[in-house]
């Protein structure tokens, strides 16, 4: 008997809602008030560097990053929302698409991390991994064999 698993990156936080995701600017930067999931720390500057980040600086609760047109310092308040200030550049959408960027990038940095904690657990549930194929969507299909015996 073969199992068949396709696991699809997590739908970011912002492309089902974009309107979640404002941007105003002031005093020459541009703030992104973000809502959002990004709450790994390890994952979260995986997916800053896979968004083109040269220099990621992370703390407990801020995280400041650099390309090479602009900086942004990221800060999470009490209840867990992210808010990026943008420095460098005034351009909203140049903002909102680096953040929908960051939150493309940690969804897969995410479904890696199951894919990876899945594929040592398949010994122990009594399978073998088959296959793994990564698709054109970026899904990936696992086929699982169980043992018998």
């Amino acid at each position: 008997m073969t199992i068949s698993i396709i696991m699809s990156p997590p739908a970011g936080a912002f492309t089902a809602n974009e309107g979640a995701l404002t941007a105003r600017v002031s005093a020459g930067s541009t703030v992104c008030a973000v809502s959002t999931r990004l709450g790994d720390p390890r994952l979260l500057a995986g997916a800053l560097a896979d968004a083109g980040a040269d220099r990621i600086v992370l703390g407990a609760e801020q995280i400041d990053v650099a390309w090479s047109d602009r900086t942004a310092h990221l800060r999470r308040d009490a209840d867990g929302v992210w808010s990026a200030d943008f420095a460098g550049i005034t351009d909203e959408k140049c903002c909102v698409d680096t953040v929908l960027a960051i939150d493309r990038a940690y969804g897969l940095r995410v479904q890696q991390e199951v894919l990876r904690r899945l594929r040592g657990r398949v010994p122990a549930a009594g399978m073998t991994l088959v296959s793994e194929t990564t698709n054109t969507d970026a899904s990936v299909t696992m086929v699982l064999e169980v043992r018998h015996g």
